[in-house]
């Protein structure tokens, strides 16, 4: 079926600014996954934040020109669904990769992080980086350890003057 002019235009530009926003991007050939199946994909991604997009190649070459994201224009062949990370950088990896794991159809063709076009092998090294709330959480495990140490260490002094001069007190009492 053929698309009007004004549709491609507002399709490009919309896959244009997802482009421009987002951290990073996963294909995938979804060849052979049922609508159904489609569809609870899109609902996990919607609470992830992730944005699929079903784009015809050419347009998908024409939106993504100007932003990180041109390295895939070679990765753009067959049916793709382009995965793009709004929040999270592994955000778009996980899901596909969970999904893929599930549907033998499903299969990952390469992802995009900083302009640097990466193969399907590459998926767990995006797939594994911590959600926003962990690295943060580990940021604060990481500053508070030399805090605690101090505390405890501080705390020591005081444990240890208590232990010497009762100490000092059971010696003067054996000795009376």
């Amino acid at each position: 079926m053929a698309i009007r002019l004004e549709d491609k235009k507002a399709i490009v530009a919309e896959v244009n600014e997802t482009a421009g926003g987002a951290l990073s991007v996963v294909l995938a050939d979804y060849r052979g996954v049922t609508s159904g199946d489609m569809t609870a994909l899109r609902a996990k991604a919607r609470a992830e934040n992730v944005r699929l997009k079903v784009v015809r190649n050419n347009l998908a070459k024409i939106a993504i020109r100007g932003t990180e994201f041109e390295c895939i224009d070679e990765a753009l062949v067959g049916p793709t669904i382009l995965a793009f990370s709004m929040e999270d950088p592994g955000a778009a990896a996980r899901l596909l990769k969970d999904f893929a794991k599930e549907k033998d159809a499903f299969e990952i063709k390469g992802l995009a992080v900083g302009g640097e076009l990466m193969g399907a092998d590459q998926i767990d090294r995006l797939a594994k980086l911590p959600t926003r709330h962990e690295a943060l959480t580990m940021l604060a495990a990481v500053t508070q350890a030399p805090i605690t140490k101090l505390a405890r260490t501080l705390n020591e002094v005081p444990s240890k003057v208590t232990r010497a001069v009762a100490a000092v007190r059971d010696q003067k009492q054996e000795a009376a």
